[in-house]
């Protein structure tokens, strides 16, 4: 449960952090806007230590399903883009690689 959490916030705050980015280079923003985007990326990364692993890799990949549904989410409630069939079927997919890659039981170390 603490990684699903962890992911989760880690999930907002890299969005948060890239969106910041995107805004400043895409959107045309004050390069100010890179200083919030920066902390949001440095806690992104202080959360990804948390997840219940470990591996760093381990961890990373399975923070991939969070982060590709979260994605999507800010999409629809930010950006006001709803997903699509499809990308509700990938995202369940990325959400089941994530619950094997965390979740499963291992008898040996890797």
């Amino acid at each position: 449960m603490t990684s699903l959490l962890a992911f989760a916030g880690a999930a907002v705050l890299e969005i948060c952090g890239c969106f910041a980015f995107w805004a400043w280079l895409r959107l045309g923003h004050s390069p100010l806007w890179l200083l919030p985007g920066m902390v949001a990326l440095a806690g992104f990364a202080y959360l990804l230590t948390l997840a219940d692993s470990p591996l760093s890799g381990r961890a990373y990949a399975a923070y991939g399903g969070i982060y590709i549904t979260s994605a999507l989410l800010w999409g629809w409630l930010v950006e006001d883009h709803r997903p699509d069939l499809w990308d509700a079927a990938g995202a369940l997919i990325c959400l089941a690689g994530m619950a094997v890659i965390l979740f499963a039981p291992r008898s040996l170390p890797v």
